[in-house]
């Protein structure tokens, strides 16, 4: 998204310009500040915290990995979506390539997501 702002990294912080800028616009959250979030609401330290982060993401992945749709009502529903190969083009040289299948996540967002971000 940000591609002149990638790998450049603030030396005090250790964050990449891209994550400040973003920060700056306010459309950014990362794991740590799902950590201290769920900190906060559930009056739990923060070492309990990061292990329920944790452990909800490790249990999203290990189904998506075994091919199990996982869903999250309101939230939205994961799914692995598999793709056929296919013979693609190099745009530089338009030389044909072989595109093996490959099997890639997909998010679906649920009815009242979409209503309530829409609704901002």
């Amino acid at each position: 998204m940000f591609p002149a702002f990638s790998g450049m990294y603030h030396l005090t912080t250790g964050q990449t310009k891209r994550d400040i800028f973003q920060r700056s616009q306010g459309a950014y959250m990362n794991r740590s500040d799902l950590v201290n979030k769920l900190k906060d609401k559930a009056a739990l330290n923060k070492k309990d915290a990061a292990e329920v982060v944790d452990t909800f993401f490790d249990e999203i992945t290990e189904a998506l990995v075994k091919g199990e749709r996982v869903e999250i009502r309101s939230f939205g529903s994961f799914t692995v979506k598999n793709y056929k190969p296919y013979v693609g083009r190099n745009p530089k040289t338009g030389e044909q390539i072989n595109v093996s299948s490959k099997k890639l996540p997909f998010f679906k967002v649920g009815k009242e997501l979409k209503e309530k971000v829409d609704s901002q």
